[in-house]
């Protein structure tokens, strides 16, 4: 059940398109970069979880727009949408690319705050690898006394880090992502993938 959970909110907890509006305390000269990456994701955490608040919190449409923006601000969309197109992304026209990307964005957001809750839950950081410019960060997820392995793998790109994939107990999001669209355009093409994306994203 927290799999489904963790899946309807897409990514537990991105950062904020507002990066000036985080303090990174306790970001220092010699601060090393997994340091940097822990401290970055557990201010974000508290962060969500403050205005999330308690079971049974009720939220207003600016608080829904500003958790929307602190949970989804820290993917690379671009990066996200590329990896679950493979093979199709660099052959379709530029124009249909943004489209692309847009619509899948538009969606990940959306499905992001499906579930509040789910924010509420317990994170550990039990490891944090970083190779040059990339990571990968191994958490454990515990709701409803159960817990879930949820790993993040990162680049970091002009100075931030930003999430490019979550894999939810061994499932990777963006995996899922690219098995269901390969499905749509091995049995009914491109075409059909992009106008299933528009109707999906014309109900938000």
């Amino acid at each position: 059940m927290i799999k489904g959970l963790i899946f309807a909110a897409v990514f537990l907890f991105g950062g904020s398109s507002g990066w000036e509006e985080i303090s990174l305390y306790g970001l220092q000269e010699n601060t090393t970069p997994e340091q940097e990456i822990r401290i970055i994701l557990e201010e974000r955490d508290a962060q969500i979880k403050q205005l999330v608040g308690p079971a049974g919190t009720e939220h207003s449409e600016e608080q829904r727009e500003k958790l929307q923006q602190i949970i989804n601000g820290m993917i690379d969309f671009r990066r996200m949408a590329s990896e679950a197109l493979r093979g199709h992304f660099d052959e379709i026209e530029s124009v249909e690319r943004e489209e692309f990307i847009d619509l899948f964005s538009k969606i990940v957001r959306d499905q992001s705050m499906n579930r509040l809750d789910i924010y509420r839950a317990e994170v550990s950081y039990n490891e944090i690898e970083v190779e040059e410019s990339e990571a990968l960060v191994k958490t454990v997820v515990k709701l409803d006394n159960v817990q879930t392995p949820v790993h993040y793998t990162m680049v970091r790109e002009e100075g931030e880090w930003r999430i490019t994939d979550m894999i939810i107990d061994e499932v990777s999001t963006t995996g899922s992502y690219q098995r269901q669209f390969q499905s749509i355009i091995r049995q009914r093409g491109f075409d059909a993938l992009m106008e299933s994306l528009r109707r999906r994203a014309s109900r938000i």
